[in-house]
């Protein structure tokens, strides 16, 4: 299938086995996000997320040097007090849009994932990164904070006390202490964070889209509630599936010793 393009600065390639990859597409600039990237993602995104033939997504960069270095800084001191007031929803669209991605999402990162690139890989499912990999949120070493969703996303991923350090600190962070602090998922040889998401996204994708999707809200609505309280939300999602076609041909397809073949 033909790439599709957003705008300037972000792509859509459909790969085989019902897998798509959001590719950044600003090299020129390490991936920095501008406004008019990030309406392209938000957009990139929001289509992907209608597309019931899409069961998981591979957020990638065409850059070798970044995955993206966050938000583009140039722009930004350019902004009026008011503008930057008004470009707040369209960045903020941008990273919502990678988080409400209905199937598992996965970050393919390799050089930079600084800041607002890095909370793009947050707002993923799974982090495959690659050992040329720096990552960290230096948002206060400039006056702010991180505002994709990092100090919310990070302590899910590595706890309350070490997102303070690493927030506080503002320190840039190597792919292997990254894998050690749970910062990311899986670590590859340099150039092989592409290929390794894509290789694990085409896992995946071999299973029930229905069930991947309501397994995903599960875990997403769940985290943080009471155990009670999660007991009902996955019971939610388990209602979405009991009785879904692509329960009947899973459990055909097993007893008949066949590859499913989903609805």
């Amino acid at each position: 299938m033909a790439d599709q393009r957003f705008g300037e600065f972000v792509m859509v390639r459909r790969h085989a086995e019902r897998v798509a990859e959001v590719v950044l597409d600003r090299p020129g600039a390490m991936n920095a996000v501008s406004t008019q990237m990030a309406l392209a993602l938000a957009e990139a995104c929001g289509t992907v997320a209608a597309d019931d033939t899409v069961s998981v997504v591979v957020l990638t960069s065409s850059s070798d040097r970044a995955f993206c270095a966050g938000a583009d800084l140039k722009e930004r001191n350019s902004l009026s007090d008011a503008e930057l007031l008004r470009q707040r929803p369209r960045t903020r669209a941008a990273y919502g849009g990678v988080l409400d991605l209905p199937m598992p999402a996965i970050a393919a990162v390799g050089g930079f994932a600084l800041g607002g690139g890095y909370e793009i890989a947050l707002a993923c499912d799974l982090i495959v990164a690659d050992e040329s990999a720096v990552l960290g949120l230096p948002e206060v070493s400039v006056g702010v904070i991180p505002g994709g969703g990092g100090t919310q996303l990070l302590p899910r991923r590595v706890g309350a006390a070490r997102a303070a350090e690493l927030v506080f600190t503002a320190r840039r962070v190597p792919a292997a202490e990254a894998l050690e602090l749970g910062m990311v998922d899986q670590v590859v040889p340099a150039g092989e964070a592409r290929g390794a998401a894509l290789g694990l996204a085409e896992r995946i994708a071999g299973n029930s889209p229905v069930g991947l999707r309501a397994a995903k809200r599960a875990l997403r609505l769940g985290h943080g509630m009471d155990l009670p309280a999660g007991l009902e939300v996955e019971d939610a999602a388990w209602r979405t599936v009991a009785f879904s076609a692509d329960r009947a041909e899973g459990v055909a397809a097993f007893n008949e010793k066949r590859s499913p073949s989903w609805p």
